[in-house]
């Protein structure tokens, strides 16, 4: 007996709330040590690391379903994407894209000359904005009756799943862990003054519109980052590893994009890495080298913002979770099941910590999936990952769902794969000395040319996308799109004529 009740005061990292729940039924007088022990943490129906948009999502749908739920965050409601994500960004592309249209006022009659911009006016507008969200993150949790705790959350070595937070316990028998995730950064001693730099985070706290910019990465918030300041007027270098952007999306759309870039005026350092960064008295100076045919080294001088856009890793950092022993993947995402599950039974996680889909809608259908089948009895209830529409951006923008080509012929063979494809200048272009393309991609299989993938970037590609990422994930085929009535003139019309 005394061996078992040092086994259930020091539990070892593998211990399971199950197993705790088996002792307590096998030995009825560990009841009272066990109230006592529990006691002593605030106790929930959920309790959820990380006031994001999943976090929230998830506590706010398991408390509709009765749970008493809380959510403990370190820094503001609403995450990455509010707070220097989605949101502040889409804010800063919609600026950009005032800037575009103002370049063809005149090819449209309107006289706009003397037009000024004013970063610190947008600036204190955007963060009026996002603060106005904030508040309304925290009246929504509020109305919902959700507990929300301030302060960083540990996970402590308790018989069962608890966190301490500002020195006060809490625990439950569902814990969520939503904390997403963080840019990467490059350190001193990988790149001597990559310290300089800032990431995605820090572009949102520029005072001023810099003058000359450079942005390292090739991924999405790179490219995003890099065409919302080129247009704002500054001028842009855009440093990649190899020979084109967005490298993990259709090659189609890769080449268009990266060609779009240089077409827009951004300088773009193809083969090339960051070697060096120091600061002089005019800005930064990067030295960088170049591996074409023979490698070289550059320079480029006088810069005000280097932006490191290099990746994401997922913000675990002080949740202790070796003392839940949970099992990562080798770039430490939290390994899950397809119902969310960790390797701990009562723990969970969703959202960009996972490292899949890192997509504020994937985690927010993700944590209320969860919601209804912890607490409405839905023990099926968990997202489908295929077929996630997204959209990048650019400029112009990019719309993309399903299978790119090269996936559907890796998957299912070239003799089932069949493309249809176009490339035009929208009817807006007609009028106007500045031009861009609009092209478009269908991935369709097998002989009823089912379409599993739907690729575009051009004027309006970001808004058209959602429908038609309806009816692939219905299971459409090219049949049903040619069927389809055309929306004439409209860009979306050659998605339903194509041949």
């Amino acid at each position: 007996m005394a061996k078992i009740i040092h086994l259930f005061l020091s539990p070892s990292p593998s211990w399971s709330s199950t197993r705790t729940q088996q002792l307590l039924l096998l030995f009825p007088g560990l009841r009272t040590l066990h109230r006592g022990m529990a006691s002593q943490a605030t106790r929930y129906d959920l309790l959820v690391i990380g006031g994001g948009s999943g976090g929230l999502a998830g506590a706010r749908r398991a408390a509709e379903l009765g749970a008493r739920a809380a959510v403990v965050e370190s820094h503001k409601l609403g995450g990455t994407c509010v707070n220097v994500g989605c949101v502040p960004k889409k804010v800063m592309w919609n600026a950009a894209v005032h800037a575009e249209y103002l370049h063809d006022h005149k090819d449209y009659g309107f006289d706009a000359d003397n037009v000024a911009f004013n970063w610190e006016t947008l600036k204190a507008k955007r963060d009026a904005y996002i603060s106005h969200l904030n508040h309304i993150y925290r009246n929504n949790l509020d109305k919902a009756k959700v507990q929300a705790i301030q302060g960083l959350a540990t996970f402590t070595d308790d018989p069962e799943p608890t966190v301490e937070v500002e020195g006060k316990k809490y625990t439950a028998s569902h814990i969520l862990i939503a904390t997403g995730g963080r840019p990467t950064m490059m350190s001193d001693d990988e790149v001597p003054g990559a310290s300089l730099g800032i990431t995605s985070d820090g572009f949102f706290e520029l005072e001023s519109l810099p003058k000359r910019t450079v942005i390292v990465g090739a991924g999405y918030i790179a490219v995003e980052m890099a065409g919302i300041l080129s247009t704002l007027g500054s001028k842009t270098s855009l440093i990649i590893r190899q020979t084109g952007v967005l490298r993990n999306f259709d090659s189609t759309i890769s080449a268009n994009c990266t060609k779009e870039l240089q077409k827009s005026g951004i300088d773009l350092w193809k083969n090339s890495q960051v070697k060096s960064v120091r600061k002089t008295e005019r800005g930064l100076e990067l030295t960088i080298i170049t591996k074409d045919s023979e490698e070289k080294l550059s320079t480029i001088e006088d810069v005000d913002c280097l932006l490191w856009a290099i990746g994401r890793v997922p913000n675990t950092s002080g949740l202790n979770l070796e003392a839940m022993d949970l099992e990562m993947d080798e770039r430490g995402h939290i390994v899950v099941d397809e119902f969310q599950n960790t390797t701990r039974p009562g723990i969970y996680a969703v959202g960009d910590v996972c490292g899949k889909a890192l997509l504020t809608p994937v985690a927010i259908a993700a944590a209320r999936k969860l919601a209804h089948r912890l607490f409405e009895a839905k023990k099926d209830s968990k997202l489908d990952y295929s077929c996630i529409p997204t959209v990048v951006f650019s400029h112009p923008p990019i719309g993309t769902v399903g299978l790119t080509e090269e996936e559907a012929v890796r998957l299912r063979g070239k003799e089932n794969v069949k493309i249809y494809k176009t490339s035009f200048t929208p009817m807006y272009h007609a009028m106007t000395t500045r031009k861009t393309q609009c092209l478009m991609k269908l991935v369709c299989v097998g002989k009823e040319e089912k379409v599993v993938g739907l690729h575009m970037q051009g004027l309006g590609c970001d808004e058209m996308l959602q429908g038609f990422a309806v009816a692939i994930k219905m299971g459409a085929t090219k049949a049903d799109f040619d069927m389809t009535v055309a929306i004439h003139p409209t860009s979306s019309e050659e998605l339903v004529t194509l041949r």
